[in-house]
């Protein structure tokens, strides 16, 4: 098997910025959430927001990327807010309080502070693709743009394998029904899912029935598996050409 490469992005030079923090209180599911926030030196009123941000800044090294590719001019200057998961087995798994939480508070409060209102393009990776989505069908209005990488679309017909996951089968309920819908609220969408994941056919699955819903969705079979190096090594090109297109 070939040796994993570094993305190019990791030896480009970054742009210039600094880091802030948010305190983001969250009555929808009585917490508070302390988000870090990385700002370039130009001003923007662009957003990135990541579900499990920390992680993604840990092990994708998200902020780099965004610092490296704004400096590269392959995307315009934004903020990335890296958003803590908090519960994240039960916030995640299509909860409809934390899509109250997420659509109704933090993010009208994030744009508030950093956009003027202008809505977000929000990146998650497996169950923080899957609540992302979840909230986008109920609260769609500050949402510019999914980043969807190796969701947990659960269907009975692939993943019963899943059926001992504490909230399966409201997440399977969730999921039927958004795949029989006739529309939604469409805004561009890329999926991301290894060719070596569990998760591959619920994704294709997935994917075809937003589009069917006048979804403009890309569709990018990758390399590895249902790990942060592969959710890393697709922020570019995809990330990349996503951004692209919702801030030409």
């Amino acid at each position: 098997m070939e040796a994993r490469r570094d993305p190019d992005w990791w030896t480009l030079p970054a742009a210039a910025g600094s880091w802030s923090t948010l305190e983001l209180p969250v009555k929808a599911v009585r917490a508070e959430l302390s988000a870090r926030v990385w700002s370039p030196a130009e001003a923007t009123g662009r957003v990135l927001v990541a579900h499990d941000g920390p992680d993604y800044d840990k092990h994708a090294d998200l902020a780099r990327y965004a610092a490296a590719s704004i400096c590269a001019g392959r995307i315009e200057p934004c903020h990335v807010v890296l958003l803590p998961a908090g519960n994240r087995f039960e916030w995640y798994a299509a909860l409809p309080a934390y899509a109250r939480g997420l659509g109704l508070e933090i993010l009208p409060r994030l744009t508030e502070r950093l956009s003027g209102g202008r809505p977000v393009v929000a990146i998650g990776a497996s169950l923080g693709a899957l609540a992302l989505l979840h909230c986008q069908r109920r609260h769609p209005e500050p949402f510019a743009g999914l980043f969807l990488q190796s969701g947990s679309f659960f269907q009975p017909r692939f993943d019963r394998h899943e059926s001992g996951f504490g909230r399966y089968l409201p997440i399977v309920r969730w999921t039927g029904r958004v795949l029989r819908a006739g529309r939604g609220p469409a805004v561009p969408t890329t999926f991301t899912c290894g060719r070596l994941e569990e998760n591959l056919a619920n994704n294709r699955s997935m994917a075809e029935a937003l589009r069917g819903q006048g979804y403009p969705v890309t569709f990018a079979q990758i390399e590895g598996g249902h790990d942060w190096p592969a959710w890393r090594d697709a922020l570019d090109p995809h990330l990349t050409s996503l951004l692209r297109r919702v801030w030409p």
